[in-house]
């Protein structure tokens, strides 16, 4: 990996604890000033760190590791419309409702998207959903999500970067390809379209009364956890015809 690359892992590490250290602190101060939720509070600012490093993550593997330019590449968040299915409406038996839903189908969508889309020359190429951690009744949100936006997009990449995993199995070593654990891959087994590929940054099953905002129980962000994150986008962003 490219000695520009590593320095940029170095300062989302950097950034990773600079955040981690003022998070408890940050927390107690707002309830005070506004009568936040201390809880809410915490799980927005692990949200957010989750996708800010993320992005860069991939701004990083695009720019630095593999020298593209950055013009080509676009992240956002934007709804995508996700029509109503033909087939559907063909085995309403209520005449009344499917000439209903036929005289307003441009209504009938659903706005949808994961936490980031990354375009590349303009074709939605990567789906990544962000986590501070992730738990099996979150992998079926997840995976419903990504089941939809392939229906519109076969060819869509599926990630899930998680800070922390309780998901079970061996995706807590932040290791790549994780064998996973039973019930993830039972849940995974109903969503054949998608292929998700498990990104965790954090060494250690997520415990819920350890939580790493606290000083007791912090995890250090280690950069060849990073490296293996973009190791997985190098091989996605690798199949990009230049």
């Amino acid at each position: 990996m490219k000695a520009k690359t590593i320095s940029e892992l170095k300062k989302l590490v950097a950034l990773y604890d600079s955040v981690m250290e003022v998070m408890e602190h940050n927390a107690a101060k707002s309830m005070r000033d506004d009568n936040r939720a201390y809880g809410g509070f915490v799980r927005a600012a692990k949200g957010k760190i989750q996708e800010l490093i993320t992005e860069r993550l991939v701004r990083t593997t695009w720019d630095v590791e593999m020298g593209e330019e950055p013009s080509r590449l676009t992240i956002n968040s934007d709804k995508i419309k996700i029509p109503i299915q033909k087939e559907y409406i063909d085995a309403i038996k209520d005449s009344r409702l499917k000439k209903y839903i036929t005289a307003n189908m441009s209504k009938h969508t659903y706005g949808l998207s994961v936490d980031k889309h990354v375009f590349i020359d303009g074709n939605f190429f990567l789906g990544i959903e962000c986590k501070a951690y992730t738990e099996n009744a979150m992998i079926k949100r997840i995976l419903v999500d990504f089941y939809l936006l392939k229906t519109l997009f076969p060819s869509l990449r599926c990630f899930l970067f998680q800070l922390e995993s309780q998901l079970g199995g061996d995706y807590s070593k932040a290791e790549k390809y994780p064998l996973g654990s039973f019930p993830t891959h039972t849940i995974m087994s109903y969503f054949k379209n998608v292929e998700l590929s498990v990104i965790t940054l954090l060494e250690g099953e997520r415990k819920v009364d350890r939580p790493i905002n606290k000083q007791d129980y912090f995890k250090p962000l280690k950069v060849e956890h990073l490296e293996t994150a973009v190791g997985y986008l190098l091989e996605s962003l690798n199949g990009i015809k230049r």
